[in-house]
């Protein structure tokens, strides 16, 4: 049985000049699989067969593949040396719950801009019965992230953690961590943002923002508060927009 480490597909087309990126289910060694739906589209649609050979990722690096088998819900591949790595991930992010059509953008959106991890948090403001509910979502989050890494052309999807309060996120590792405030009027998050940080965690409040004691709690956990300028913006702008900025801030080479 293969483990359940994710990988990742490139399909060429030779006629058509285009390539398709997938998330394969099952890595284990110099085998991969896809299972379920991405088995069935990769037969039915692109007429998998034996001998076939594709792109695959194991997450930390793309290697050449082999169909090996097909099956009704199971594609089988051998792999074989490796083309390239994973570049070391930088970003995490922190999003508090809110309306879960929003959030799901955001979490989308923030698949595609590259960043590590994302981290549901049940902070004060996130509307009870949301947060009651988020636990529920996670296997849904996981699955829109895995279908953004495919679109995005990712090595590997994010990971996505299981909601966390406020306690627990306030202890998470990273290089700089950032909590980004409406309350701060001094630092701008382009100042907050290191160029030589080898990882950044955003934490961003729900509608409504963050209270102050939790802010209080922030600053005592030695994080640094940052804002995004004066425009009230909603939650899942407010995310794309410092997730953009961090990943153009630590690019090497940006000028302050």
């Amino acid at each position: 049985m293969l483990s359940g480490q994710s990988a990742t597909v490139w399909v060429t087309d030779h006629c058509l000049m285009t390539r398709r990126r997938w998330i394969a289910d099952e890595v284990s060694g110099n085998r991969a699989a896809l299972t379920g739906a991405h088995a069935r589209h990769l037969i039915r649609v692109l007429r998998a067969r034996i001998g076939q050979e594709f792109d695959i990722s194991t997450g930390a690096e793309v290697r050449r593949g082999r169909i090996s088998g097909v099956h009704p819900d199971r594609v089988e591949f051998d792999l074989d040396e490796a083309i390239a790595r994973a570049a070391q991930p930088a970003i995490a992010v922190a999003i508090s719950i809110f309306k879960f059509d929003r959030m799901e953008w955001a979490i989308e959106k923030c698949t595609e801009l590259g960043v590590a991890r994302i981290a549901p948090v049940l902070a004060a403001r996130s509307e009870a019965h949301l947060a009651a509910a988020a636990p529920k979502r996670v296997e849904r989050w996981k699955r829109i992230v895995k279908q953004a890494s495919e679109q995005s052309r990712r090595v590997a999807p994010p990971e996505v953690s299981a909601p966390v309060n406020l306690k627990d996120l306030l202890t998470f590792p990273a290089g700089t961590r950032i909590v980004l405030s409406e309350m701060e009027r001094q630092q701008m998050l382009r100042d907050a943002v290191p160029q030589n940080a080898g990882s950044v965690i955003l934490a961003f409040g729900p509608e409504g923002g963050w209270k102050r004691d939790e802010i209080i709690e922030f600053t005592r956990a030695a994080w640094i508060s940052a804002s995004l300028g004066d425009n009230i913006l909603r939650a899942e702008t407010a995310i794309i927009a410092g997730v953009a900025i961090a990943a153009a801030m630590l690019k090497p080479g940006t000028k302050r």
